[in-house]
Formats: C-alpha cells, sequence, structure tokens
C-alpha cells in the first residue's frame, strides 16, 4: 500500500520500510513521529479512501544538506557578497501506512 503526504510544503509518495528526507521536524533519533496530511492512498492501480489514514515513521537522523554558496557581485561597483547555507532535514523511516 502506498500514501501520498505533505510536509514541509513538498509532497512525497511513500510505502512502509521507504526512507525519505523531508524538512526538519522536531524529534530526536529513534522517535516516533505520525504524518497525518495524507492527499492520497492506494494499492495496485486503485485508489482508497484517506479518512482518518494516517502514516506513522521514525526519525533516523537530523541531518544538514551539502552547503550551497550564494555569490553576488556588480560589474564595476565594487560589490561583492559571499554567503552560505546549508538547510536542516530529518531522515524518516516509514514504518507503516494506514
Amino acid at each position: 500500500m502506498f500514501a501520498v503526504v505533505r510536509t514541509g510544503g513538498k509532497q512525497y509518495r511513500v510505502a512502509a520500510g521507504d526512507k525519505i528526507v523531508v524538512e526538519k521536524l522536531d524529534g530526536d533519533a529513534g522517535s516516533q513521529i505520525t504524518l497525518g496530511d495524507v492527499l492520497l492512498a492506494g494499492e495496485g492501480s486503485e485508489l482508497k479512501s484517506v479518512e482518518g489514514l494516517t502514516v506513522a515513521a521514525e526519525i533516523i537522523a537530523q541531518a544538514k544538506a551539502d552547503k550551497v554558496i550564494v555569490f553576488k557581485k556588480r560589474r564595476r561597483h565594487n560589490y561583492r557578497r559571499r554567503n552560505g547555507h546549508r538547510q536542516q532535514h530529518t531522515i524518516l523511516k516509514i514504518v507503516s501506512v494506514g
């Protein structure tokens, strides 16, 4: 069985046993969380009702993405700005759907 869940402003297609990387969620590694915003669910090619359907997940790790360098420059104006950013994210393992 699969489900499409929304978290962090993005949508993910998940099934039991999948690992996904999402925007940072509160919790420590090893704790259980519930994703309640289920948009679609189904098995094979047939769709099922999402009334009261939740997705249980376990937090594997809290991590940071690779560094992104932001460099701004205006020619002939002696204007240069260098800035870096590392987005925080959470790695989840889907325990069960439904």
